[in-house]
């Protein structure tokens, strides 16, 4: 039965969504602020944790580095409010696997709960994946070449990605469908985002690996060397 940390403070939607998460089948448990749900990631393993972003106590985004900071990889999922783009791109940028906009509908809700936990279930476990003089390392999300730098799990996911390819490279479109399945407002626009923080990191690590492509086209490693 796979577990879920919902963290929502309106207390009549918290106990609705959980009704609902447990008729389908989930085992759930709740928090009404940020320090409960901080101190229910550290103390359980869960298969997917939903954080509000406005919460008492502590707010999601603060819940969710800490969640990070412990190099957890449990998929996460943030609840914004629609005028909250802002947080929106801070929490992808931290870690956040994925966000809905409130309100929302329950179906919607358990669409996206169920790919993030499909996904979190099929990725590969290798520890280590390596490339020319590049090594991704999945126990704490790091690239290193010359030095090492941490990755955010979706620019962990996108080099990945990349280097399964193994030099023939991705289309945008394609990234966007394995990263960004369940946002229907990602595109090209988010990819080439997080194409430019991996060439900002490959260059922090003074890695010989570029990656070649233009907004909207294909994406490939190159050894800059050969």
């Amino acid at each position: 039965m796979p577990k879920i940390l919902f963290a929502e403070d309106t207390a009549d939607l918290n106990r609705v969504v959980t009704a609902m998460l447990v008729h389908e089948g989930y085992e759930v448990d709740s928090a009404l602020d940020g320090e409960a749900a901080s101190e229910y990631a550290k103390a359980n393993e869960y298969d997917a944790i939903v954080l509000d972003i406005m919460m008492p106590k502590k707010d999601g985004l603060t819940v969710l580095k800490e969640i990070r900071d412990r190099q957890d990889p449990t998929p996460v999922m943030m609840l914004t409010a629609k005028s909250e783009i802002d947080d929106r791109v801070k929490g992808l940028d931290m870690g956040a696997n994925d966000y809905l906009s409130k309100p929302f509908a329950m179906k919607e809700l358990l669409a996206r709960l169920r790919a993030m936990i499909r996904t979190e279930n099929t990725a590969p476990r290798l520890k280590e994946l390596s490339y020319c003089d590049i090594t991704l390392d999945s126990e704490d999300f790091s690239m290193s070449a010359t030095n090492s730098v941490r990755l955010s799990p979706k620019e962990f996911e996108l080099m990945r990605e990349l280097i399964a390819a193994d030099g023939e490279g991705l289309d945008s479109a394609t990234i966007a469908e394995r990263l960004w399945k369940e946002d229907e407002c990602a595109g090209d626009q988010s990819v080439f985002l997080y194409i430019s923080y991996l060439r900002a990191k490959l260059e922090s690590i003074s890695s010989n690996v570029t990656i070649e492509g233009e907004e909207g086209g294909r994406y490939t490693l190159k050894n800059a060397e050969m």
